[in-house]
């Protein structure tokens, strides 16, 4: 079982920054991908960004170069970045891991770009 904790999210306006963050604890050693997943209202959720244990990382062409994913080992966390943010980055954010036989989510934290 593995469980996290997101924090980070909040209200900001368009052309702002913010920066989510996710930590993870239980049995972190069985992780492998982490990343970032967005869910506005009335759509699916969606990728956002992912990063591998080796930092390969993959975006949605919505976020690249607006957003980074980073990872520590070391401390079982992610995090993203958001630079430049939109109203269409308007979502809840949903921190994910998946080990080799299993997906964990977390609790969700609202992001609302203002414009």
């Amino acid at each position: 079982q593995v469980q996290l904790v997101e924090s980070g999210g909040g209200l900001v306006q368009a052309g702002g920054s913010l920066r989510l963050s996710c930590a993870a604890s239980g049995d972190i050693f069985s992780i492998n991908v982490m990343g970032w997943y967005r869910q506005a209202p009335g759509k699916q959720r969606d990728v956002v960004a992912t990063v591998t244990r080796g930092h390969s990382t993959n975006y949605a062409d919505s976020v690249k170069g607006r957003f980074t994913i980073s990872r520590d080992n070391a401390k079982n966390t992610v995090h993203l970045q958001m630079t430049r943010v939109k109203p269409e980055d308007t979502a809840v954010y949903y921190c994910k891991v998946s080990t080799w036989g299993d997906d964990y989510w977390g609790q969700g934290t609202q992001v609302t770009v203002s414009s």
